[in-house]
């Protein structure tokens, strides 16, 4: 009954007018566009955890009184040592840098007040993201309730104040307030601007430092422009490789730096490679749907690459939300019973929608009709929708550091590739994503047969029967790497499944020399379950790109000439990277 009475109540917050129009203000404000917190859901959430304490009284006098003992204790620790050392007078050591960056200013640590400060945050902070954990809630309101949570108590933290920042106030001492008009100056740029600078944007462009491994446009149409790059090898694998990259971003993210590109990467390695660079929609592109993204993409793809190189067959690779559109293109053609491709790779990708990890809180039913809202009105989904989502997954990294760079120390951000191709997003056809929300996370419609049909047919996955790579990341906040391993459950063809580590950039984009390590488990008949898969799996030191060209190169055939950059049918129309990447 309490557990009823709690949904009702939420529901009635959620229609709360007052939290309605202080929703409504927010998102008219500019400032939104900078720091994108919704803060009416922040209110909500708190409201909602306020009122499940006070239904238990006893519980929280207990919480209540353990708070305030350890804010006491932890103040007297501080202020005891401090008094040590004056009368000692020996001067404040700093125990380490601390783990967290926002407090990696030695006055956190050696200042009895900013130390004081720090610990009453961090402990307070700590109190209320575990006021939500002892209740009995469902999983989605417990992940909706966390979320919001988290962006209040990140928003709190008193290094996003001047006054209580020593770092920021030690810089305006030394510059003679110079770092505060800097960071006024910043602040009215981003505004004009509508969006938080997280990168000099200045520092880089593809084609001219991102992008650069050479190739030829040798397709262009409404939807795509196909990629076929050079070979760098005297012979290459007589089957070629297409890469689906998500259309949510731009491509080259499998072709940033030449010692990070997955591309430059795979060619060295005796592969002919093809990429899909999607086109940046705009509000006359609304109409365009998901079976439009399957013809005009992978199939339109497919049929001039084995033109091309004169193969029938060519392997295929798609990346996060790429690799769901090739799920279903794999089922539509398997329908058809078309054998065009050889071998499937899957990266960081979902087939089955019911974990989805964090992002799941922006895409319950509210949500999606609130997407749908905007899409209707513009045509398209603003790129920034999609950006300000993702940067609130991680609101310390990629929000509040850069409003303590910006604003109170008045610095320029800096020149980092990864957060240049970050900024630097794509819009959504109002069609075709409308769909792709409503039959992945709203309804998870994929997994069961039959569900979905795409011009006429009925897909399928489980009569996919290619061989196929599969890769979660360790430490992904957007495709749980448990969830990316159900496809070992859901295709019918053998599945090779490699757990990388790190997350959904950092753990795809990590060529060989680095720091990452990977995961395999070769054991027959394969683990049912993702636990049991971990528990006998082996690890392995190094890059999982090399495991991957091995089985790649087992099916990519014998060695030949390199087939000619684009043909008759298919000449070269332009140098890559093209021109639908450098659309803004």
């Amino acid at each position: 009954m309490l557990a009823g009475g709690m949904r009702q109540l939420n529901e009635l917050m959620r229609q709360d007018p007052v939290l309605r129009t202080l929703d409504q203000m927010w998102n008219a404000n500019p400032f939104r566009d900078i720091v994108p917190v919704d803060w009416a859901e922040v209110a909500r959430a708190l409201r909602s955890v306020w009122l499940r304490r006070l239904a238990r009284p006893a519980s929280l006098a207990a919480a209540t009184a353990e708070l305030n003992a350890s804010l006491l204790r932890s103040a007297f620790e501080i202020w005891n040592e401090a008094g040590r050392r004056w009368w000692e007078g020996t001067s404040a050591t700093r125990p380490g840098a601390s783990s967290d960056k926002r407090f990696v200013a030695p006055e956190w640590d050696n200042n009895p007040v900013y130390r004081v400060l720090k610990e009453t945050y961090l402990l307070a902070s700590d109190w209320l993201l575990r006021q939500n954990r002892a209740e009995d809630l469902d999983e989605k309101e417990r992940l909706r309730l966390d979320f919001h949570l988290r962006q209040f108590v990140d928003a709190m933290s008193p290094t996003l104040l001047l006054a209580s920042n020593p770092a920021a106030l030690r810089r305006a001492m030394e510059t003679g307030g110079a770092s505060l008009s800097a960071g006024l100056r910043n602040l009215q740029e981003d505004l004009k601007a509508g969006r938080l600078s997280m990168t000099d944007l200045s520092a880089f462009a593809p084609g001219r430092n991102l992008a650069l491994s050479p190739g030829k446009i040798v397709l262009r149409n409404n939807l795509i422009e196909l990629i076929q790059y050079a070979p760098v090898t005297p012979e290459v694998h007589a089957t070629p490789i297409l890469i689906v990259p998500p259309w949510i971003n731009k491509f080259y993210i499998l072709d940033m730096q030449p010692k990070s590109s997955m591309v430059r990467y795979l060619v060295g390695q005796g592969f002919t490679v093809f990429l899909i660079s999607w086109k940046n929609p705009d509000a006359a592109m609304e109409d365009i749907g998901i079976e439009d993204y399957m013809d005009l993409g992978p199939l339109a793809a497919s049929d001039a690459i084995r033109e091309i190189a004169g193969s029938p067959t060519l392997n295929v690779m798609g990346y996060c939300i790429g690799g769901t559109l090739l799920a279903m293109t794999l089922a539509w053609l398997a329908a058809r019973g078309d054998a065009r491709f050889n071998a499937a790779t899957f990266m960081v990708s979902l087939q089955d929608f019911s974990r989805v990890g964090d992002t799941a809180v922006f895409m319950d039913e509210p949500a999606v009709d609130l997407v749908e809202q905007q899409m209707m009105e513009r045509g398209y989904l603003d790129s920034r929708e999609m950006s300000n989502m993702f940067n609130l997954l991680r609101s310390n990294d990629l929000i509040w550091s850069n409003v303590v760079n910006n604003y109170l120390m008045g610095e320029k951000p800096p020149a980092f590739d990864l957060l240049y191709w970050n900024s630097d997003g794509t819009r959504m056809c109002r069609a075709a994503h409308a769909w792709y929300l409503r039959n992945t996370y709203v309804e998870n419609n994929l997994i069961e047969p039959g569900k979905v049909a795409l011009e006429g047919e009925r897909l399928d996955l489980g009569r996919i029967a290619l061989d196929t790579y599969a890769v979660g990341a360790e430490k992904d906040h957007i495709v749980p790497w448990d969830a990316a391993w159900r496809i070992t459950r859901l295709v019918g063809g053998k599945v090779r499944y490699v757990l990388a580590s790190s997350g959904h950039i950092a753990g795809i984009i990590n060529p060989p020399g680095g720091k990452g390590s990977y995961w395999t488990n070769d054991a027959a008949p394969p683990p049912l379950t993702p636990v049991a898969w971990l528990k006998g799996a082996t690890k392995h030191d190094g890059s999982w790109w090399t495991d991957w060209a091995t089985w790649l190169s087992a099916r990519s055939g014998a060695r030949v000439r390199p087939p000619p950059l684009g043909s008759a049918a298919h000449p070269p129309l332009q140098d890559a990277p093209g021109s639908y990447v450098l659309e803004r």
